[in-house]
């Protein structure tokens, strides 16, 4: 089969479409031919050798979601059927022709849902709606400021957290991008190049902060993330772009009651993994299905130009997912 390599830690240029075998389901997997594969920074990470994959999964294919059709089945699948679409996560591998995934892992693609529209789902869906209530306990009527709001993850908590009826500040350094989330919902836009983010979370909550943040940035923004916090708020941290150390203030915790919470989903367990897919299936694909929520698209291109989607993406061109055919 053919499959987008990383033939060596490095810049886009060190990608390449090359012949590999293809995979064997064990006897509860999918063997998926995939049509759409989302592009996410982790591939990026991956790609310059600072996020190697989990243990089982190729380190030298990246994709970390997916959505085709079911090409083969192993002798214990229940749940899915040979020709049937579907989408969902993996661990790595998915920007190839074919890849195995457990059966309770993979979601059916909703009928009025293209290819491409699936293969941008399951990475920001699922992870944004984890970090909003597993690890965030966001509840309607709350407030959450939603760190780079254009990206595929944060806009993806964004129309989640309007979904369930909670009020969204969200930032960027794009005028355009927050332009764009304001016409998907967006509340209040903050554009960090000329305003302080905990000043005007402050100001628009009446000085009682934001119930919940979902953060992005990671060091740069701490400090501030905490002052931005209302009384037992909750901070989520999703990536840590800007560095991952930082000089945290327990008395601040420990007066304002705060509770911080990691969301990656890369390393979870199987079992972990499958209860964060049916909590999304339950909850937001249901409004991805009827419309409700509609997945932004920045840009669509074939494998073989994944070098330029790796690019845009590190440049932070994109507004949405940024999404290979396959």
């Amino acid at each position: 089969m053919k499959a987008l390599r990383i033939t060596r830690p490095g810049g886009p240029e060190v990608l390449e479409i090359a012949d590999v075998p293809a995979p064997e389901p064990k006897r509860d997997e999918l063997l998926v031919r995939v049509r759409a594969a989302g592009v996410n920074r982790a591939d990026t990470m991956q790609r310059r050798g600072h996020y190697p994959p989990p243990p089982g999964f190729p380190e030298d294919i990246p994709g970390m979601e997916f959505a085709g059709e079911v090409a083969a089945v192993g002798p214990d699948v229940r749940h899915h059927r040979i020709g049937q679409r579907v989408f969902g996560l993996t661990g790595g591998g998915a920007q190839a022709e074919y890849i195995t995934i457990p059966d309770v892992l993979a979601l059916p693609v909703p009928d009025n849902i293209s290819d491409v529209e699936a293969g941008a789902v399951a990475e920001a869906y699922i992870t944004a709606h984890d970090a909003l209530f597993a690890q965030g306990s966001l509840a309607p009527g709350e407030t959450v400021l939603v760190h780079a709001v254009g990206s595929g993850v944060g806009l993806a908590a964004m129309q989640i957290a309007r979904a369930i009826g909670a009020k969204v500040l969200g930032t960027s350094r794009s005028a355009v991008k927050l332009e764009r989330a304001v016409e998907l919902g967006l509340d209040v836009p903050i554009d960090v190049s000329t305003q302080l983010f905990d000043d005007v979370a402050m100001r628009v909550t009446h000085g009682r902060g934001v119930d919940v943040i979902i953060d992005f940035v990671g060091a740069d923004y701490f400090e501030r993330n905490l002052n931005a916090l209302a009384m037992k708020g909750r901070l989520v941290f999703v990536s840590t772009l800007s560095g991952a150390d930082v000089k945290l203030s327990i008395r601040t915790v420990m007066m304002k009651r705060l509770r911080l919470a990691g969301a990656t989903l890369r390393n979870r367990t199987l079992e972990e993994k499958v209860a964060a897919t049916r909590a999304f299936a339950n909850a937001v694909l249901p409004l991805i299905a009827n419309g409700a929520i509609a997945v932004p698209i920045d840009r669509v291109l074939p494998l073989a130009q994944a070098a330029e989607a790796h690019r845009a993406m590190e440049a932070n061109e994109n507004f949405g997912k940024i999404v290979l055919t396959v």
